[in-house]
């Protein structure tokens, strides 16, 4: 297994030290852009991480989310993407529809990038009805690195949120990883 972290605004740095991969909140919605996201990637990317970037999606204008998680994310070849899909603030949630959509438009538009949906185990079990997860489920459960209590298969792991989100992602070796993030 491999060792990443997951980080927004709220992490304004974190230690690099044994990490594999870093997973950068980049937007969220159709205003909002991580005002620290530009010295995290240079962070993860000084390390050699791997460097993956997630959009916390809203409900409604799929379409212009997916833009502008594009329009507002410095991504390069051999970076994931992600959308982060859970209950908003103010107790809303995009749709599985909206989900779907919104994984199926970025894959679209972005081809040569692999894709993946994060959710927590609650929304799995009890909101997901599709089971599409792009190229890979990244699921959070608060439990043993690498044991998700799901049946699905998954590629990452969020197993705990203390002191920041640390991840095991399903790979022999950081080379394993780059080379199916190359996809």
């Amino acid at each position: 297994m491999l060792h990443g972290v997951d980080v927004s605004a709220y992490q304004p740095s974190y230690d690099t030290d044994g990490l594999d991969f870093v997973l950068i909140k980049s937007t969220e919605g159709r205003t909002y852009v991580n005002p620290r996201m530009e010295a995290q990637v240079k962070r993860a990317r000084d390390a050699e991480c791997v460097v993956g970037f997630y959009h916390f999606l809203w409900p409604g204008n799929v379409a212009d989310q997916v833009d502008y998680f594009l329009s507002k994310t410095p991504e390069k070849a051999g970076d994931l993407l992600a959308v982060d899909w859970e209950q908003t603030g103010g107790g809303t949630r995009a749709s599985n529809a909206e989900k779907d959509r919104f994984i199926r438009a970025l894959k679209e538009e972005r081809p040569g990038h692999r894709v993946l949906l994060y959710c927590n185990r609650s929304f799995w079990l009890n909101h997901d009805t599709t089971s599409y997860a792009g190229d890979g489920l990244w699921i959070a459960d608060y439990v043993s690195a690498g044991k998700p209590r799901i049946e699905a298969d998954w590629r990452i792991h969020q197993y705990t949120d203390d002191p920041l989100d640390r991840n095991v992602a399903d790979f022999a070796s950081v080379r394993a990883l780059r080379d199916w993030a190359a996809g």
